[in-house]
């Protein structure tokens, strides 16, 4: 029934944890498979997604290429978009199976519909309860998440959308601006990330750098330049 699709670079020191969530997903039925587009590691990433037992495709770096690529691998009518850094806490697979119970009663109209999961960062900092609360408020008012809560959306959707744009930031806000907000669920279950960006950086000097990133995309920048700003330390 369902894809999870994982993007990953050099993606060894979290990718086995993110894994680990879908694997009692899989066995129950729910996931049917597990697709890691991967934009050229040199480090053991492959032979983690190997020992998985994951899809490995391998496209040009860049997120919004390679999930792109993962998704016309995947098989299933619904697609996980999922981070490498990003850990589903227990019990994500009944609330997703819950939600598509329901869409499916509505028929084709349930196909029309996205979801996202609670942001949460694998910190117990001050400071990373507050960029909680951010997000949380960001997502309540303007209906704007980002990939690290993860993105569920049916084949059907993604594909009438488009599907990704090969951009090597910015690709999740692009595509979830087309879902627009009215076909939007927020889930309950947390999807944890992991903090290292925020924590190599500071958490007041990332979250800057984000908004920084966001204005100048809807200020109509080139997601290429606006990579370049973000990756910059």
């Amino acid at each position: 029934m369902l894809s999870v699709v994982i993007p990953t670079l050099n993606a060894e020191k979290s990718l086995t944890r993110t894994l680990a969530a879908l694997i009692r997903p899989t066995v129950r039925g729910l996931v049917k498979d597990v697709v890691i587009a991967d934009g050229g590691s040199d480090d053991g990433t492959l032979g983690i997604a190997e020992t998985a037992g994951a899809k490995i495709v391998k496209a040009p770096k860049g997120r919004g290429t390679q999930l792109a690529a993962g998704a016309q691998a995947a098989r299933g009518e619904w697609l996980l978009f999922l981070h490498a850094d990003t850990v589903l806490q227990s019990g994500w697979d009944e609330e997703v199976e819950t939600l598509l119970e329901r869409l499916e009663k509505r028929g084709e109209k349930g196909t029309s519909f996205a979801a996202v999961f609670k942001f949460a960062l694998d910190d117990f900092s001050f400071w990373a309860r507050m960029l909680e609360r951010v997000v949380a408020w960001r997502c309540w008012l303007f209906g704007l998440p980002y990939g690290d809560q993860g993105l569920l959306v049916s084949r059907k959707l993604y594909d009438e959308l488009g599907g990704f744009r090969p951009f090597q930031i910015m690709e999740d806000v692009d595509l979830v601006r087309r879902i627009g907000r009215r076909r939007l669920v927020f889930l309950r279950t947390p999807a944890v990330t992991s903090p290292e960006r925020y924590l190599n950086d500071g958490y007041l000097a990332r979250s800057s750098r984000n908004a920084m990133c966001l204005m100048l995309y809807y200020l109509g920048v080139n997601p290429d330049r606006i990579a370049r700003i973000y990756s910059r330390r």
